[in-house]
């Protein structure tokens, strides 16, 4: 593709600016900074300041960064806070409540100031995925195209109990992650596959599979994996059933976020504290978020406080930097920590505590609480720099989604192997991000893995040397 000039990426920071000199009017601010990431989102898909690749249709390139990680990680970040900005101004279900209330011109003007930082990361994130978006990747392998579906069922098949050998060895545990994660997408990738190649045995197996993590998903208390499963099986499906999965899938997405915050909510109150069975908890669960009274508020309050994490953002920016430094190189620091597998030292500092440690100074949740809250991806860039740390890292978080993409075409032979497989399976922590100790380790960790699995498939001749 034809170089970019410099001058083309700048307008990606045009709802930016705008937002900036309007910042003395906060709801006019936050509109601007909320509606710049759909613009955003336009230039980009629009091509108007890089092409898209043209080597393959869209439904059919959906898994690559510049789409999937793009849409999901921003509409995570930057646009769900509409209904945080919403309840400030009284809203509950979107119906006013109080017409007499007083906005909290504090409250507003922090959502308005955070949103700002979201349009700005969206921007950086944009341009970093589009200076190493070069496709297609000239790849030195190849897989025998009728040989693909069975492969990739192989991969689901092994990929399985290895990560269980990984959970049951001390120190190793974030190999299991990587791996559990990457049985998932390949079990899921091959029942798409078998399903229009109608092989009989292929599909039941990639179906009992896929069950199988479905129901995992259930008991593990977590809406995301759920979700999750939903959405890349209709992705993986699409290209071959268009309007099948857009009847099916669509209607059940809307369902599963309506339904999962108080089937969630109930089951972890049964079953993580022990009052019930993890069968019992998913039957009270069920029976709950079926005819619970409770679901319309249990909604709302996901939706404000839980879909986005912007109420969290506005403490961080009254205690930094404020009362507390900006970190610098700290959390870098922290995170090249945390690479050294726990098997090689068996005194390394706790995550979870390294991470809890600006928790707690911040005073966004009180240290004494069992409550877990770890700051988002851009909350630490803020934490490191300001404005430039929240640039430079979401900067670097596209930049390096995209390369490792474009990396695992060339290993892979392409993007069914390369990016749907390999990068989707080992780097899905792109999707949502998180603090820098745990993302820069998974990264890592998954790149190692992805040499090692290409490696193993070179020696084997199962990708053969054009």
């Amino acid at each position: 593709m034809k170089n970019v000039s410099f001058e083309r990426y700048l307008i990606l920071y045009v709802p930016w600016v705008l937002a900036l000199l309007f910042q003395s009017m906060p709801t006019v601010s936050y509109l601007i900074a909320w509606l710049g990431s759909f613009f955003i989102f336009f230039l980009v898909y629009s091509g108007r300041i890089k092409p898209l690749p043209t080597d393959r249709s869209i439904p059919e390139q959906i898994m690559r960064p510049i789409f999937i990680v793009q849409i999901i990680f921003v509409g995570y970040m930057a646009c769900s806070s509409i209904f945080y900005f919403l309840s400030i101004y009284g809203y509950n279900n979107f119906q006013k409540t109080n017409d007499y209330l007083l906005v909290d011109q504090n409250q507003l003007a922090l959502a308005a100031q955070c949103q700002r930082f979201y349009v700005l990361g969206h921007a950086a994130l944009a341009t970093g995925m589009l200076v190493f978006m070069k496709y297609p990747a000239q790849s030195k392998y190849y897989i025998e195209r009728e040989k693909l579906a069975s492969l990739v069922m192989v991969l689901a098949l092994v990929s399985f109990p290895v990560s269980l050998f990984f959970l049951s060895v001390p120190g190793l545990t974030q190999f299991y992650f990587q791996l559990n994660s990457l049985s998932f997408i390949a079990g899921t990738l091959a029942l798409a596959f078998a399903i229009p190649l109608q092989k009989v045995w292929n599909t039941t197996i990639c179906a009992v599979l896929f069950c199988f993590n479905f129901y995992e998903s259930i008991i593990s208390g977590f809406k995301e994996p759920i979700i999750i499963s939903v959405v890349v099986l209709g992705i993986f499906l699409y290209p071959n059933y268009k309007r099948v999965v857009l009847i099916i899938f669509i209607p059940a997405l809307i369902f599963l976020f309506t339904f999962l915050p108080t089937f969630n909510a109930i089951f972890r109150q049964n079953a993580w504290s022990g009052e019930a069975q993890t069968d019992e908890a998913t039957q009270i669960a069920l029976e709950a978020a079926l005819n619970g009274d409770s679901k319309d508020e249990t909604n709302w309050d996901f939706l404000v406080y839980r879909l986005s994490e912007i109420d969290m953002f506005t403490i961080y920016l009254q205690s930094t930097p404020q009362t507390i430094d900006y970190y610098g190189l700290q959390l870098l620091k922290q995170s090249a920590i945390v690479l050294v597998p726990r098997i090689f030292w068996p005194g390394k500092p706790s995550t979870e505590d390294l991470v809890m440690e600006r928790v707690y100074n911040s005073g966004a949740v009180n240290k004494n609480s069992q409550v877990s809250a770890k700051p988002a991806y851009i909350v630490d860039g803020y934490l490191s720099a300001g404005t430039l740390g929240v640039f430079i890292s979401l900067f670097l978080y596209g930049a390096a989604a995209q390369a490792i993409s474009v990396k695992a075409e060339k290993l892979f032979g392409g993007y069914t192997l390369g990016t749907a497989l390999i990068f989707t399976g080992l780097f899905q922590i792109f999707w949502r991000g998180l603090s820098f100790e745990f993302l820069i380790n998974s990264v890592f960790w998954g790149y190692i893995s992805m040499l090692v699995i290409a490696k193993i498939l070179t020696i084997t001749k199962t990708l053969k040397e054009i």
